[in-house]
């Protein structure tokens, strides 16, 4: 198991990031901000579009740490990465497999049973852990209705069905997380999922942690060897990272919508700390930002029992094991892709 390193995240929009020896330094206005050596990093992720320098690309590049350009509200731009190091029969298997829809859909329905099963888990776990606090019989309907897309979604063999299970799921799921916003209730509400822009507070929190999600299972694939752009439910795209939102899908829930959920009822995140622009898009403060990046942190840090692997890993380390077992399964070393199912 590898080391969990860090990422970095440049949060100032105007600081150019630049090379000293071993070391990167942000600049602003030709005066050096704050140096940090590269050796900790695994991934950069800066907001902004200042830039980085070729040779600080070059030396990242070379030593395959990760930098992931945003601009400042969190809209991806580019990212800049090494020269591939996978298994060349690795990514041939995920080419061929990606290239046929049922076989597709036989992997993608793993990472949809995932998605389901945790959403479910995450409604049981709130009626055993607040029964006077929500709709109890409405959760377990819910649940039970969770349960019979779960069956339909184990024996399904066409993506379009598996789409559409997915977001029928989706829709129920979403009819009670409003009711998981237990504290601050005058100013977190979810209506509904709003993208590009977000619409409120909620949203803008969980499109900013998808974000987040989706570029450490990207780091995570290139590292086994896998091609983060080439997926089995979403389908290619030029400048998508396909497999890795296949596989955010189990996550989705128990990982940023848990943490989002969590930040809003301990009161960590306030009202106060976002704004909203002309067009109705309601973005973070830049201090907001930084505190939930802070906490995004310290979440990969806390240490959980995997469920198949049955080891103690810290939580920012689940993509990279996901990574690892689906490309066991694509060599043939396993009978099936196990998906993420929490408890």
């Amino acid at each position: 198991m590898r080391k969990l390193l860090n990422t970095l995240y440049v949060t100032q929009p105007d600081a150019y990031l630049s090379l000293d020896g071993d070391n990167i330094v942000l600049l602003k206005d030709q005066q050096a901000l704050g140096r940090l050596p590269l050796h900790n990093l695994e991934s950069i992720i800066t907001f902004g579009y200042t830039g980085a320098s070729p040779a600080l690309m070059g030396y990242c590049a070379e030593r395959n740490i990760s930098i992931t350009f945003l601009t400042a509200s969190g809209r991806f731009l580019a990212r800049v990465i090494g020269q591939s190091r996978g298994n060349v029969t690795l990514r041939k298997a995920q080419y061929r497999i990606s290239d046929q829809e049922r076989e597709s859909a036989l992997i993608a329905r793993n990472f949809i049973i995932g998605k389901i099963y945790n959403h479910k888990w995450m409604l049981e776990r709130m009626t055993r852990d607040y029964p006077l606090r929500v709709d109890v019989e409405r959760f377990k309907s819910i649940s039970h209705q969770l349960d019979e897309y779960l069956y339909e979604a184990r024996s399904c063999e066409n993506l379009e069905t598996l789409r559409g299970l997915e977001g029928q799921a989706a829709w129920h799921y979403y009819q009670v997380f409003d009711d998981m916003i237990l504290q601050q209730k005058e100013s977190f509400t979810f209506h509904g999922r709003s993208r590009r822009p977000p619409r409120d507070h909620v949203n803008a929190m969980l499109s900013f942690a998808y974000i987040l999600l989706t570029h450490d299972m990207a780091a995570a694939l290139e590292s086994v060897g896998l091609d983060a752009y080439v997926g089995f439910l979403h389908r290619d795209r030029p400048g998508r990272v396909s497999l890795a939102l296949d596989m955010i899908e189990e996550l989705r829930g128990i990982y940023a919508d848990r943490f989002v959920l969590s930040l809003i009822n301990r009161k960590e995140v306030t009202p106060n700390g976002f704004y909203q622009k002309e067009n109705g898009a309601v973005l973070m403060t830049d201090e907001t930002r930084k505190l939930f990046l802070k906490a995004w942190q310290a979440k990969k840090q806390e240490m959980i029992t995997h469920p198949f692997l049955g080891e103690k890993i810290p939580w920012g380390l689940v993509p990279y094991v996901q990574a690892l077992l689906l490309a066991r399964y694509l060599r043939g070393d396993l009978d099936e892709y196990p998906p993420f199912l929490w408890k």
